[in-house]
């Protein structure tokens, strides 16, 4: 069934928790955005600009030592879980001090101190080694939840289903968390999957319990996946959880993509309406818990921290030659 979720109350400090991540994720995408032009990030950039409710959700139900996987639009998943800022922009920019030591880019981010394992590009991949971490902590009974992050597309892979399966046959300790942004590149769900079909009913399917609820609403998201992590932490299997949401930008770049056909502006301007940060703030104000002077000098700290990670990033070494070789298996 599709959740609806109490949210009507919630304790102030998780809605300005939530806030200042998406506004703090936002920025940094704006900035990568903006910076892109300059032709020094040479790697290809997913941004999440405008689905930043569902990764501040899920990053603020999560405990540190929860691990997290992801695909190619990682970046607000690694900054929710609480990524290092300064290792990822260093990484977009190709750099010996990023993340993967500039061998990976934008697609490949990694923090383990974080709990965030690994983001790869491959639709579909980082599914079953989320399945194999969390079948790893049930084997060795340590007490952790392990989250996949997932597009939509990604359920229409064989690999999703044998991984399902397996979680559901072993009662794993799994969310699978699914971004449902309608599209996969240009594809519209109209063309990949039959009319009808709810992504969360074909994940229950396989025996396991599945929601629906909006994206665009942090607090649903959040209170949604606190009770997904206790089902999943006590032993009682796995959850599906499908958040449905929308990019506002290119599926792949800075740009905007409006114009090109697959979708319409009139589509686009109706998501705008939405937008998670400003749905958050205007729910913080009506409540009468909202801190305006608070996100102002939040804005301010962060904008400086995001200047202070690009000009390392810029002022640091690229891999040297001797080291191509390295971390190889063959």
């Amino acid at each position: 069934m599709t959740a609806s979720p109490e949210t009507s109350t919630f304790p102030s400090q998780i809605g300005q928790r939530l806030l200042e991540s998406m506004v703090r994720i936002r920025l940094v995408e704006e900035a990568i955005a903006t910076g892109y032009a300059e032709q020094q990030m040479r790697c290809p950039v997913h941004l999440s600009i405008g689905q930043e409710g569902v990764a501040a959700g899920v990053g603020a139900a999560l405990r540190p030592d929860d691990q997290v996987m992801s695909g190619h639009r990682s970046h607000a998943h690694y900054l929710a879980k609480g990524g290092d800022l300064n290792a990822m922009i260093a990484e977009i920019y190709g750099k010996e001090t990023g993340c993967c030591r500039g061998r990976g880019g934008s697609m490949h981010l990694v923090d383990l101190k974080a709990g965030f394992v690994g983001a790869v590009p491959i639709v579909g991949s980082t599914i079953p080694i989320a399945v194999g971490l969390s079948f790893a902590d049930k084997q060795l009974k340590r007490d952790r939840v392990t989250v996949a992050f997932l597009g939509e597309a990604a359920t229409e892979e064989g690999v999703f289903h044998e991984s399902v399966n397996f979680a559901a046959l072993h009662q794993l300790p799994v969310i699978f968390l699914c971004e449902n942004n309608l599209y996969s590149v240009y594809s519209p769900l109209s063309v990949r999957q039959p009319a009808g079909q709810a992504v969360y009913k074909t994940a229950a399917g396989h025996g396991i319990r599945a929601e629906q609820a909006d994206g665009n609403d942090a607090v649903a998201v959040y209170s949604l996946m606190c009770d997904a992590v206790r089902q999943a932490r006590s032993g009682s299997g796995p959850v599906f959880l499908e958040f449905m949401t929308y990019r506002w930008r290119e599926h792949c770049g800075p740009a905007f993509d409006n114009h090109i056909g697959y979708r319409t502006e009139a589509e686009y301007l109706t998501w705008r309406e939405r937008d998670p940060v400003e749905a958050l703030e205007r729910r913080l104000r009506a409540e009468g818990c909202f801190d305006e002077a608070a996100l102002v000098d939040f804005k301010r700290r962060t904008s400086a921290e995001i200047n202070g990670a690009f000009s390392a990033a810029k002022q640091a070494p690229f891999p040297d030659a001797a080291g191509l070789m390295d971390h190889l298996y063959a």
